[in-house]
């Protein structure tokens, strides 16, 4: 068989075999598509499964919230719950953030007045409580613990003229037994607490 009929031989090969006439280029962009539509479907499906983990998540947060606020007590849109184990600020504060929420911080008289009634039906009378509240970084600019500036202020203004300690009385406490006035107090003392948690 001389070379004419060796080609003639292997274009009637490649006649009756379809596949194999394809480039190696051709066969790369078929296994690029295919790789494209795989990792497309992947990514769809990573994304399924994070909103499911999301979802997940703000429902564990939502029961226990619902459990917090069954212990403690419901006031406009938020809830309180009372620690009666007695602590310095930064120790109270830490415990509040590390069950989801922060001290308690009253933004409206109503709201002052139903937290100082929890107290008093949770913890008892002649109890001082932590706020959320301080003057740490500039002496008598009081912010929440966002750092924003406190418009609602219930300070006792009768007996003393609070806040009157300073810069050695840095947090603030509201007091039970003068019925829920705010006094400034040394952030080191210990004092019973109050987390508050926002609700839906």
């Amino acid at each position: 068989m001389d070379l004419r009929g060796a080609c003639l031989m292997l274009c009637l090969f490649l006649l009756a075999n379809p596949a194999l006439q394809q480039t190696p280029a051709s066969a790369k962009k078929k296994n690029a598509r295919k790789e494209a539509a795989n990792n497309a479907v992947i990514e769809k499906m990573q994304k399924q499964i994070d909103d499911i983990v999301e979802e997940l998540n703000l429902l564990k947060e939502h029961q226990a919230l619902q459990t917090v606020c069954l212990r403690g007590t419901k006031v406009l849109g938020k809830c309180f719950l009372a620690d009666p184990v007695k602590k310095n600020f930064h120790a109270a504060s830490e415990d509040c953030v590390a069950k989801g929420g922060s001290l308690g911080t009253p933004v409206t008289g109503d709201e002052n007045d139903r937290l100082y009634e929890y107290v008093l039906r949770s913890i008892g009378q002649e109890e001082h409580v932590w706020l959320g509240i301080n003057d740490m970084i500039t002496e008598g600019q009081w912010v929440d613990q966002s750092g924003q500036g406190v418009r609602f202020k219930n300070w006792e203004t009768v007996i003393t003229l609070q806040p009157d300690g300073g810069r050695g009385q840095n947090c603030a406490i509201m007091s039970t037994s003068a019925n829920g006035k705010w006094f400034d107090e040394n952030c080191r003392a210990e004092k019973v607490s109050v987390c508050e948690f926002n609700i839906v």
